[in-house]
C-alpha cells in the first residue's frame, strides 16, 4: 500500500508536458563513453543543403523584426529565407558537381612520351569500374560498324555480311541478334535503344529493341549510310545513287530528297551544333547539306581523291572539320571561314589511304588505318601549321593481328572514356583518358540510369519541342533574330502600301497583306517596275483638283482609254509599217504629234508634283524663229 501511494504523489498532472531530451543535445555523463573519431567526424563533416529538411535552422535570414506588420513581415521573411536557400543549393551544386577538366594523361619528364602507354598499363591504373570498358568482342561477321546512344549505355553493331546485335554496355545484357543473311552498310538508333535503322542491300530497315521489323523504307534505295537528327526526328540517309534523303520518323513522311549529281556516296557525318549533314564525294569534295536547300550550303575541294571518313568536333561547337582522303592524308578544317586547311599531314601506318577519323566530345581526335589507331589532342591540331609535319601523338593502339584489317568504324562512346573500333574480327573498346564529357545532363536525355516512365516522359517532351526541318541553317543563332531588310518583291509591296498614290488610292493597300501571286496585274507590274509611273501620277493630279466626290467616281470612258494604253494600236501600227529610211510627211506629223502629247503629259506632272510652270529652254537659234502674228 505505501508503494501504491509513494507512486501516486510521483504522476504529474495531466496538463504538463514532459520534456523530452534529444539524444545528440544530452552530454556524456560517466556512464555514456565518447568516441573521439565519430565527434571529430561530426564536427567536420555536415549535410549537403540539397539533402537537408525545408525548416533548417542553418541558413541566415533576415526577420526584420522592426516591421510592425505581421503579414508583411512574414512575407519577407519567406522571400528572405527562400533566397537564402537557394543561395545555399547553388553553392552546394557548384561544390559537388565537377568543375574541374577531364583528367588527360600528362607526362612526369620531358623525356617521357604519353603514346608509349600500353592499353594494359592504362587498364591497370585506371580502377576497377573504369577499367570495364576495355573489352575485346571476337565476331564472324565482319568488318562491323558501331553505333551508340545518346547516353552511351546501348550499343548496336552491324557486319558486312549481315549480323546486327544491340545490347546494353552496363550490363552485358544483349536485346537483340539477327542473322539477315545480306550487306549491311550501316546501322544508327532513333531516339532512344527502343528502335534502331539498318541500312541493308536494298532498303532502310527500322527494328525494335526485340529484334522485330517494324518498318521497310523503299523511298531509301541501295543506302550505305545513316545519320539520325535528335532534336528534328529525321532519318537520313545516302546511297550509291547519289540521292540525300530525309525521312520524318515522327509523322512517316519523306521531307526532303536532294540529287547531289556527284555520283555514288559512301561518306556521311553530321554537325551536332546545326544538324547540317556533311557529305564526302569520290571526286574528293565536301557538301555541306540542309533540307530546305536544292543545292549544297557550302562546297569544299578537301582532297585530291576520293574522300573515306568526314568528322566533325563537338568541343567547339561544330567549327572544325576533319577529314581523310585516300590520297593518304588527313586534313583539319576551319568551318568558319573555309580559307583552307589549318593542319595537314600524312598516315603514319601503311593504310592504303583508306582511313577513319572520329572526334571526341573533349575534342581528341582518332585516326584509325593500317593496323592502328593513333590519337591527337586538340591544341596541337588545331594551331595552324604550315608544313605536313606529325602532330604530336597523345595515345596509339595497335591491332592484334593482320587479320583485324581494315578498320571501318570509330565510335567514342558519350560520357565515358572509351573508344570503340570496328574491324574485320568484332570490335576492340580501349580507354582513352580525358576523351568523354564528365557532366550528365538528364534534361537533354543524357540519363545512364533512365528508367521506363522517364524515358517516355522525354519522348514525349521531346516530340513536342520537335524543331521543323525548314530551321536548319548553317548559323544556328539566326533562328529567333529579326530578319534584315530586304530588296525582294515582298519588301516592295510593304513599302507601296504606304505610298498610295502609287498603289492607285488607300484601298489597294491591301496588297501588303496579299500574297503577290494572287495581286492584279496592274500592281504587279507596279512592284515589279515594269509599270508606267507616270500615267498614275497624271491621273492623281488631275483629281486632286477636283472634290472628294469626284475622286471617288472616275470616268468610264477615261479607263477604258486608259486600259487601251500601251496596247498595239492603229497609229503605232501605222508608224510600224512605214519605211525609215523614206520621209513621209504624214508619218513624220504623226511622230511629230505624239512627241507632243508627250511632252504636254510631262509637264502637268511636273506642274502636279512641284507647282511651277515648266521654262521652254532657250537656244542661239531662237532669234530666227518666224513669229506668228496671230
Amino acid at each position: 500500500m505505501d508503494a501504491l501511494i509513494a507512486k501516486a504523489d510521483a504522476t504529474q498532472p495531466l496538463s504538463k508536458k514532459r520534456k523530452r531530451t534529444h539524444p545528440s543535445d544530452s552530454k556524456p555523463g560517466p556512464s555514456q563513453k565518447s568516441d573521439k573519431t565519430s565527434a571529430s567526424i561530426t564536427k567536420n563533416t555536415s549535410l549537403p543543403t540539397s539533402l537537408r529538411s525545408r525548416t533548417d535552422k542553418s541558413v541566415d535570414a533576415p526577420q526584420y523584426k522592426h516591421i510592425a506588420n505581421p503579414k508583411l513581415r512574414r512575407s519577407l521573411v519567406q522571400t528572405s529565407t527562400h533566397i537564402a536557400q537557394s543561395q545555399a543549393l547553388l553553392s552546394d551544386a557548384i561544390h559537388l558537381l565537377p568543375s574541374e577538366e577531364t583528367g588527360f594523361v600528362q607526362a612526369e619528364d620531358t623525356m617521357e612520351r604519353t603514346w608509349r602507354l600500353s592499353q594494359a598499363d592504362i587498364v591497370k591504373e585506371a580502377g576497377g569500374e573504369a577499367a570495364r570498358g576495355r573489352l575485346e568482342m571476337k565476331l564472324d561477321g565482319g568488318p562491323y560498324r558501331v553505333r551508340y546512344t545518346k547516353n552511351g549505355r546501348h550499343m548496336a553493331i552491324a557486319g558486312r555480311t549481315g549480323h546486327v546485335a544491340s545490347f546494353d554496355t552496363l550490363t552485358g545484357a544483349v536485346h537483340s541478334e539477327l542473322q539477315l543473311g545480306e550487306t549491311c552498310s550501316d546501322v544508327v538508333f532513333l531516339q532512344d535503344h527502343s528502335f534502331y535503322a539498318v541500312a541493308q542491300q536494298k532498303y532502310v530497315f527500322i527494328y525494335d529493341r526485340d529484334g522485330v521489323e517494324i518498318h521497310k523504307l523503299k523511298a531509301h534505295v541501295s543506302p550505305t549510310r545513316l545519320e539520325f537528327l535528335p532534336y528534328h526526328w529525321l532519318l537520313a540517309s545516302v546511297g550509291t545513287a547519289g540521292y540525300l534523303k530525309y525521312q520524318d520518323t515522327s509523322t512517316g513522311q519523306l521531307v526532303a530528297e536532294h540529287r547531289t549529281a556527284l555520283g555514288a556516296c559512301s561518306v556521311l557525318a553530321q554537325n551536332s551544333q546545326n544538324a547540317v549533314l556533311y557529305l564526302g564525294h569520290q571526286n574528293g569534295c565536301v557538301t555541306l547539306w540542309t533540307p530546305n536547300l536544292p543545292h549544297p550550303a557550302v562546297k569544299v575541294l578537301a582532297h585530291l581523291g576520293p574522300l573515306f571518313s568526314v568528322s566533325i568536333d563537338p568541343s567547339e561547337s561544330g567549327r572544325y572539320m576533319a577529314t581523310a582522303g585516300k590520297d593518304g592524308s588527313v586534313k583539319v578544317w576551319d568551318c568558319r571561314n573555309w580559307k583552307g586547311a589549318v593542319r595537314e599531314w600524312t598516315l603514319r601506318s601503311g593504310g592504303k589511304g583508306d582511313a577513319e577519323v572520329e572526334w571526341s566530345q573533349k575534342g581528341v581526335l582518332a585516326v584509325g588505318s593500317g593496323g592502328s589507331v593513333n590519337m591527337y589532342t586538340s591544341p596541337s591540331i588545331k594551331t595552324p601549321h604550315h608544313s605536313s609535319s606529325q602532330p604530336p601523338l597523345y595515345l596509339t593502339h595497335p591491332l592484334p593481328s593482320a587479320s583485324h584489317r581494315p578498320i571501318t568504324s570509330l565510335r567514342f562512346a558519350p560520357l565515358q572514356d572509351i573508344l570503340t573500333i570496328g574491324h574485320a574480327k568484332g570490335t576492340s573498346s580501349i580507354l582513352v583518358p580525358g576523351a568523354g564529357e564528365g557532366g550528365m545532363d538528364t534534361g537533354e536525355g543524357l540519363d545512364l540510369y533512365e528508367g521506363v516512365k522517364g524515358r517516355r516522359e522525354r519522348e514525349v517532351r521531346g516530340l513536342l519541342d520537335k524543331i521543323q526541318p525548314d530551321m536548319i541553317t548553317l548559323d544556328p543563332e539566326i533562328v529567333g533574330s529579326l530578319a534584315p531588310p530586304s530588296n525582294d518583291l515582298f519588301s516592295k509591296i510593304r513599302s507601296l502600301a504606304d505610298r498610295p498614290f502609287l498603289l492607285g488610292g488607300t484601298g489597294s493597300s491591301r496588297a501588303a497583306e496579299i500574297p503577290f501571286a494572287r495581286l492584279p496585274r496592274a500592281e504587279r507590274l507596279r512592284v515589279s517596275g515594269k509599270a508606267d509611273l507616270t500615267e498614275e501620277l497624271h491621273s492623281d493630279a488631275e483629281s486632286a483638283d477636283g472634290s472628294d466626290d469626284t475622286k471617288k467616281k472616275v470616268d468610264n470612258e477615261t479607263q477604258e482609254k486608259r486600259k487601251m494604253r500601251g496596247k498595239g494600236k492603229s497609229l503605232k501600227r501605222y508608224l510600224r509599217k512605214q519605211r525609215k529610211n523614206v520621209i513621209d510627211p504624214a508619218a513624220v506629223a504623226i511622230r511629230a504629234k505624239i512627241e507632243k502629247q508627250k511632252a504636254e503629259r510631262k509637264a502637268e506632272i511636273r506642274k502636279a508634283k512641284y507647282g511651277d510652270e515648266p521654262q521652254e529652254k532657250s537656244s542661239a537659234l531662237d532669234r530666227f524663229k518666224r513669229v506668228s502674228k496671230e
